[in-house]
């Protein structure tokens, strides 16, 4: 796990990131980026952290390491308090309105936060439909 965090730590200072730091937590195999790049490089976060997961993933894979968990400057962590904040919304709408509550188009691991958020609940169920990038949860209330 050293090795993965000295090759991004490499990688970003190639990109020409000078203010950044990293932290590995190898117990929960969690890879911390943290770069200070000013304003503009808030709307780069998402299209970043997908493309250093991908670098990443790849050379875990290569080094016969199981997968880590990447976050650039939390923004992971905070998708994912919005994404349960979102199900649980959508689960007392409803379960009060008694109706389908259709969520926005999500990538795979966020239906998948979404439907184990909501897994536990007896009064509501998840379901995906859609395709591609369209697909979405639905949640329903269960009637009797």
């Amino acid at each position: 796990m050293e090795n993965l965090k000295q090759t991004v730590q490499k990688m970003l200072e190639l990109a020409g990131f000078s203010d950044h730091s990293i932290t590995m937590d190898g117990e929960n195999r969690r890879l911390s980026v943290f770069i200070n790049e000013g304003d503009w490089f808030a709307k780069a976060v998402p299209s970043l952290l997908n493309d250093i997961n991908h670098l990443v993933q790849v050379m875990a894979r290569k080094q016969n390491q199981e997968a880590v968990f990447v976050d650039v400057n939390n923004y992971r962590l905070e998708r994912e308090r919005l994404i349960t904040e979102l199900a649980q919304a959508a689960a007392r709408k409803a379960a009060a309105s008694k109706t389908d509550i259709e969520l926005p188009p999500m990538n795979a691991y966020e239906r998948r936060l979404v439907h184990v958020e909501l897994a536990t609940r007896p009064d509501i169920k998840t379901e995906s439909v859609g395709e591609g990038k369209d697909r979405r949860v639905l949640v329903k209330p269960i009637t009797e």
